[in-house]
């Protein structure tokens, strides 16, 4: 059974209508199974000072570290072409492009460690 999380962006005034986009997750067997992702972008993504560093692991788990604090966000991501989507383990939410082999995201800008 896949499992179904809902992403609902509500338009400016109350009473507008409300999107959503499904994004699917394959089942996990007790949290353990994990699943390999299709995509050119696995690895080591990082700032020019090398302040933010995101490594995408191909099980669709990223791991963020900022600065000396290694770990300091976990959580799942897909990608679907050029786009990232990323769900923190807190709940939070972002996103990003890769556009010309840079990671785009929330203002920064992130190339693949050499």
């Amino acid at each position: 059974m896949d499992r179904r999380y809902f992403i609902l962006t509500a338009a400016a005034s109350l009473g507008a209508a409300f999107s959503h986009r499904a994004i699917a997750e394959e089942p996990m067997n007790n949290l353990t199974e994990t699943r390999t992702q299709s995509h050119p972008y696995a690895g080591m993504w990082v700032t020019e000072d090398g302040y933010i560093r995101h490594e995408l692991l191909p099980n669709g788990r990223y791991d963020e570290a900022r600065g000396t604090r290694k770990s300091a966000y976990q959580g799942r991501y897909t990608v679907t072409g050029n786009h990232i989507d990323y769900w923190d383990d807190t709940g939070f939410t972002a996103d990003g492009e890769f556009i010309d082999g840079v990671l785009h995201h929330a203002g920064m800008i992130l190339h693949r460690e050499k």
